[in-house]
Parts: structure tokens; sequence; C-alpha cells
């Protein structure tokens, strides 16, 4: 029989040092947000299912809990992800015809963990820009994921770059069932030629070799070059390769530390994303830390499609990969109903320091913090020490 305080698999408290480090973070990333003019919305743990599920796919219905309304007997969702909700709030609440840049950060739950050291529980922040199809909105969003990364204070930062207009090209005219296609983006994920030579049988010439080329097109920035040659001439195909090239250099040209590289074959989420998609990477993640890219057909359930580019990361995940921050250091004061005493704290803590009120028989030992100083009375007057 199971203890009745134990918690779920991959669901666990966040206990003060760990907490103090994600909510700084969290701060840190929303501040970089709100530089770059992005609103920040809330929506909510839950919504109609219909609602929370239109236009994403059968992964993230399967990554979503479900329950039943007891007021309205229909079926609700615990939202996995809040990119539907924030289309959904540019669709019809906001209702913009201009450009609308908007931010979140708020829990979302998965039924399943995505690794073994996953939460089912992360503390998803993400920024999106509704209503703008250039290229500039795409640097933009690729900009700010860089800084939010910066913020974390992450070491090493590898780029990976894709584009999920590619895959359509080659395999344009092309007529293919869903389950074909599944099993051939499957097999370029996987990089097994002779899985998607099996996959693409009775293609035409021209397509087979396009796909087969994709999975050799990994690597820097000569991968772009390669695929002028590899792939076929076709007009969606050079601006995609265009398109990477300028966001490869303006990656490199604002955060020089970083390794810029591309994986044309990688279609992950080919039924979600439109165009450019991009991953991050750090040392001692064991997947990325932030992923993004273009999903102009996000809104197109609620009945109005607008461009829509964006990224997300779990701030949960971050926090663990970012240096450890220093303890606060911290002032002592009695515990004392004395009218002056209380004056003084209020003035510190006005100031932005923390002030410890010493309970009785409490030595203070196991505080988060450091106290290194102590609010004594000297010559009627309270100073710190």
């Amino acid at each position: 029989m199971s203890s009745a305080w134990l918690l779920p698999e991959h669901i666990a408290d966040v206990l003060p040092a760990r907490a103090r480090q994600v909510e700084m973070l969290r701060r840190g990333l929303l501040d970089a947000a709100e530089s770059f003019g992005f609103e920040l919305v809330i929506p909510p743990m839950l919504e109609h299912i219909e609602s929370l599920l239109s236009g994403t796919g059968h992964a993230l219905d399967l990554q979503t809990f479900k329950l039943v309304d007891q007021m309205s007997g229909r079926t609700l969702g615990i939202r996995a992800d809040s990119t539907p909700q924030v289309a959904r709030i540019d669709a019809h609440l906001l209702n913009r015809t201009g450009v609308a840049r908007l931010c979140y950060c708020g829990p979302v739950l998965h039924t399943r963990a995505a690794g073994d050291g996953s939460s089912r529980e992360p503390l998803q922040f993400g920024a999106e820009i509704y209503g703008h199809p250039g290229l500039e909105a795409d640097l933009e969003v690729l900009n700010l994921a860089l800084e939010c990364l910066g913020v974390a204070g992450l070491g090493h930062v590898v780029l990976d770059l894709a584009d999920a207009r590619i895959v359509r090209a080659v395999l344009a005219g092309v007529p293919v069932d869903v389950a074909r296609l599944e099993a051939v983006h499957d097999a370029l994920a996987a990089k097994d030629i002779a899985e998607l030579r099996g996959a693409a049988r009775g293609f035409p010439a021209q397509a087979r070799s396009g796909l087969e080329a994709l999975v050799r097109l990994y690597g820097d920035e000569s991968v772009l070059a390669e695929a002028r040659r590899a792939l076929p001439e076709r007009a969606a195909i050079s601006v995609a390769l265009d398109e990477l090239a300028a966001l490869a250099a303006h990656a490199r040209q604002s955060h020089p530390d970083i390794t810029v590289g591309f994986d044309l074959a990688d279609s992950s989420g080919y039924a979600y994303y439109s165009g450019l998609r991009f991953a991050a990477y750090s040392e001692g993640a064991s997947h990325e830390v932030a992923r993004g890219g273009r999903y102009d057909e996000v809104g197109a359930i609620f009945g109005r499609v607008r461009p829509a580019v964006g990224f997300g990361l779990d701030v949960k995940e971050l926090a663990m990969l970012a240096p450890s921050r220093p303890s606060r250091s911290a002032i002592r004061a009695p515990c004392s109903g004395d009218a002056s005493l209380r004056a003084a704290v209020r003035a510190l803590r006005s100031r932005g320091e923390i002030v410890v009120c010493q309970l009785p028989g409490d030595a203070g030992n196991e505080s988060g913090v450091v106290l290194d100083r102590s609010l004594v009375a000297s010559n009627g007057q309270w100073a710190v020490q």
C-alpha cells in the first residue's frame, strides 16, 4: 500500500531553494519579453476540450487530461500547451487587425512525461507574434528566445534550424495518405534510409531522391549549399533556404557565442509548423531547452487565420540548468511589539532588504537566507550592525 503523501510519478514539489531559482527566472523571462513589447496574458487552466485541442493534432490530444464538467456535462481538458489558448485570445478576444505580441507563463499538465527525468507539470513560458507573415517576425521571436536563454545564464548554446516547407515542397504533387506521410516523417526523423525507401515506394523518382537527400542534410552552413544542389529546384525550397541562411546570420551576429546548425530532415511537428522551426540545446540537457517556429494555421479553427510565430520553454527545467544563485543576505531583527522597531523594519523592507524577525526559540539556522547582519538598538535608535 502506497503512502498517502507520495506524489504521482513525474510530479514533484518545488522546495525553497529551487523555487527561488524558478521564480527569479520566471520574472527575468517576463521582463525580457516585456522589453520587446510583448503583453502578458493568463489563460485558464482548463477549457472545453474542443477549443483546447483545436488544430493541434493527435499528439496533444494524447497528452491532455480530460474530465467531465459537473455544471454542464461537457468534456473539459486541462491544458497541455498554452499556444491554442493564446491563438483563441488573439482571434476572439483581442481581435486586432495589426500585430499582437503576446506572452504567458503558467503550469501545463501532461498525461505522460517526455522522458525519464521530465516533469508532467512543466511551467511553460512562451512568446508569440500574431499578424505578421514576414521574416522580421521570425527574427524577433528567435532573438527573444536566445535572450531568454541568456537571462538563464546558460553555457554554450547550440541552435538547430529547419523549415517545414522543405519536406512539403519535396512531396508537392505526390498523392500520399496520412499513414504513409507519417511513416515518411518518422523515417526522416530517425534518418533511416531503409525505412524511408519503404515508405516512399511508388513515389516519383524526383521525390524519392529528394527525401533520401534530406537524410544527409544536417550539419553546419555547408548544408544549405548542398541542399540547393541535391533537392528539386522549387521556389518554396529556394525561399526556405534563403530565409534559413538569413536567420543563421542574424543569430550569429546578435549572439556570437552560439553554434548554429541545420537539420533539414527534422520535421517533428510537421502537421503543426508551417515554416521556420528551431530548437536550442545547452550543455547538461538531454533534449532541447527551447523550441519554436512559425505556425500560421493555428488560428484557422477559430475562424480567423492569422500569421503566427513563437516559441516556448519549461521554466522549471531551465532553472535546473541555470547557474545557482547565491543565497540572499538578510538582517536579523528581534521579535517585539515596539513601535519604533516595527517602523525601522518597514523602512528596511521598503528599500529591498530582507528582514527576518527572530521568533522566540528560533535560532534561524535553517533559513534559506544568510543572516549576516542584525538590527539592534543603539542610543535610542535602531541600527543595522
